[in-house]
């Protein structure tokens, strides 16, 4: 049995996950799927204090309180500069890292680094009337639609969840100083389907930091693949269980 932490991306809330979730679980794996602060139940917790720092004490926090180890932690998009932070707090509590068409910083880097169209966001926001509200990205004519995500009903669930990001998320630096998190293994999720013009991805260095030849499998889907392919996100997470249970 695994223990999966699915953590959510930018503007979303836990609830994203709900399609992934029930499929692990009837696997035998325990999932946890929290909303950061700011979002779903922890939305009235929303202000210009909220960080990438507070995300990652939520994440530290929940895998902390609960006793969690061997965790594999899973951050979609923004996300993936939680993941990367928190690993580097408790890289003894973490047995694998999944960056889910996510951010991959390096040490001292912000979202804008990483994504640097995310600048343009974080102007729109300092510009407006509350100075640090960053809206959900519009919805787009298919194929791009919201986060990828084009079916009707499924765009207005997407929706309904969807809430702003406080500018301090994108400009808070990562802290990637801790050499033990450089023996966590790591898989990287790509979703090849259409994408928006100015958003890029980095390549993959061949080698992973713990040594080993790096694992990169994609799907051909948008952005939000846990709402559009589900089953077939929640099958390569399931696959990844059974290699490191063979290992």
């Amino acid at each position: 049995m695994s223990t999966f932490l699915l953590v959510h991306g930018a503007w979303h809330t836990g609830q994203c996950w709900e399609r992934v979730v029930p499929l692990l679980e009837a696997a035998g794996h325990r999932v946890f799927a929290p909303s950061l602060t700011g979002y779903g139940d922890k939305a009235h917790l929303l202000g210009p204090e909220v960080g990438l720092d507070t995300h990652v004490d939520d994440v530290v926090g929940l895998v902390t309180e609960k006793g969690l180890r061997d965790v594999v932690l899973v951050g979609h998009s923004y996300a993936g500069l939680v993941i990367s932070s928190a690993a580097h707090r408790i890289p003894e509590r973490i047995g694998h890292l999944v960056h889910l068409d996510a951010m991959v910083p390096e040490d001292g880097e912000s979202a804008v680094d990483v994504q640097p169209v995310t600048q343009q966001l974080i102007e729109m926001a300092e510009n407006s009337g509350s100075g640090w509200r960053v809206p959900p990205m519009p919805e787009q004519p298919a194929p791009f639609g919201l986060f990828g995500v084009t079916d009707p009903a499924d765009v207005a669930w997407l929706r309904g969840m969807l809430s702003d990001q406080p500018v301090r998320c994108l400009q808070q630096p990562v802290r990637l100083d801790n050499p033990a998190a450089n023996a966590i293994p790591r898989t990287h999720i790509h979703n090849v389907g259409a994408t928006p013009a100015g958003i890029t991805r980095r390549p993959v260095p061949p080698v992973q930091p713990n040594g080993t030849a790096a694992q990169v499998w994609e799907l051909p889907t948008g952005h939000d693949c846990m709402i559009t392919m589900p089953r077939e996100l929640s099958e390569l997470l399931l696959k990844l269980s059974r290699a490191r249970a063979r290992a």
